[in-house]
């Protein structure tokens, strides 16, 4: 048997002559491009990038100026503080623990603490008066309310201690009478200006301290509540675990700011000459007529336990923010701690470049 084969074909002399291999075909020849690109009418032009924009910072012109003016103010009043002799420093430090200032100052403190205790006891009762269901209760925590709060702290300072022109005695007898047979008491030994004093200063903050703790209990969310009725919490047990703590995040900047104030508000009881810090320091100035001294010395007591007071506010709305905030505020000694640590945390020291290219160098020669 006879297998026909076909016999190849010779190559053409043009493909013979001039070989071609994919180097070959890539390059492009001499002065021109390569020959499976197209021409330079054929190919779209590649889109220009657009030039990159330079941010220009924003310049707050009013900030700076301001922040200028307050320097140079603090800066005029630091220079003035240390080069005015009328100052009188010498005098400041002989008077600021002078023994009638320090018994001012103790009396000062002794009738915020007692005003600010009173005040709001009463002011809490006022509160659930106010947001309780009987229309009696509501109305008197109202009048009470409005007509303290009308009323200026002197007027009612003045009030208090001249009660006997109204009433020379006080006491317990038949209602609707002044036959007081139970007991009686003289009114102007009753009324002395201590308690004229703590009495206008207590009712007037009871007013005030109503309304911020009626505000504070009125921000608690009132799924809270019902979610402890239908677990069936007794109600004072509700009031004191669970709505008061909440509340307590509202009440305590504002009930500090009230105390702050009325720390600063015993100076008014000068006028039933009580002598507090600012009445003793009125009687001292009266008599060596070293008038800007003694109002220093008044007015950094009352600066520093206004700081004593704000630092134990900053503390205790820390306290009561645990069960609000994931992750507390670092406190003053805290952020304290962090910076030391960080100024004493040195970096390691770093190598010379050529020490880096020489390691680099050493390690390539070993691969």
């Amino acid at each position: 048997m006879t297998t026909a084969t076909q016999a190849p074909t010779p190559p053409s002399p043009s493909a013979a002559a001039t070989p071609r291999s994919p180097s070959a075909a890539a390059t492009p020849e001499p002065g021109g491009l390569p020959p499976d690109r197209p021409a330079p009418a054929d190919r779209p032009a590649p889109p220009r990038r657009p030039a990159p924009l330079e941010i220009a910072p924003l310049r707050h012109w009013v900030r700076w100026i301001l922040s200028a003016v307050a320097v140079f103010v603090i800066a005029q009043l630091v220079w003035t503080l240390f080069t005015n002799p009328q100052w009188r420093w010498p005098v400041f430090a002989e008077y600021f623990f002078n023994a009638a200032v320090l018994r001012g100052l103790w009396l000062t403190l002794w009738l915020t603490a007692a005003s600010a205790v009173i005040g709001f006891a009463l002011g809490g009762l006022l509160a659930l008066a106010r947001m309780s269901g009987s229309p009696l209760l509501n109305s008197f925590a109202w009048s009470f309310i409005w007509f303290f709060r009308s009323v200026p702290l002197v007027v009612q300072l003045v009030l208090w201690y001249n009660l006997g022109y109204l009433f020379p005695t006080l006491g317990l007898g038949w209602p609707f009478t002044y036959d007081f047979w139970i007991v009686e008491f003289d009114t102007v030994r009753l009324i002395s200006s201590t308690v004229a004093a703590i009495l206008g200063l207590s009712l007037h903050q009871a007013a005030y301290s109503a309304e911020i703790i009626r505000g504070g209990l009125l921000s608690v969310d009132q799924g809270q509540i019902e979610a402890a009725k239908a677990l069936g919490i007794p109600r004072g047990r509700r009031f004191f675990r669970i709505t008061l703590p909440q509340a307590a995040r509202a009440i305590l900047p504002n009930a500090f700011n009230e105390v702050i104030g009325l720390l600063k508000g015993t100076s008014v009881v000068f006028i039933v000459a009580l002598p507090e810090l600012f009445y003793t320091v009125q009687v001292i100035y009266n008599r060596n007529q070293q008038v800007v001294p003694l109002l220093l010395v008044a007015a950094v007591w009352y600066t520093i336990f206004t700081t004593v007071l704000s630092i134990a506010q900053y503390y205790i709305e820390r306290h009561f923010a645990r069960g609000a905030e994931r992750e507390l505020p670092p406190t003053p000694i805290q952020k304290a701690r962090a910076w030391l640590r960080r100024v004493g945390r040195r970096p390691a020291p770093s190598l010379p470049a050529a020490s880096v290219a020489a390691l680099a160098s050493s390690s390539d020669h070993e691969q």
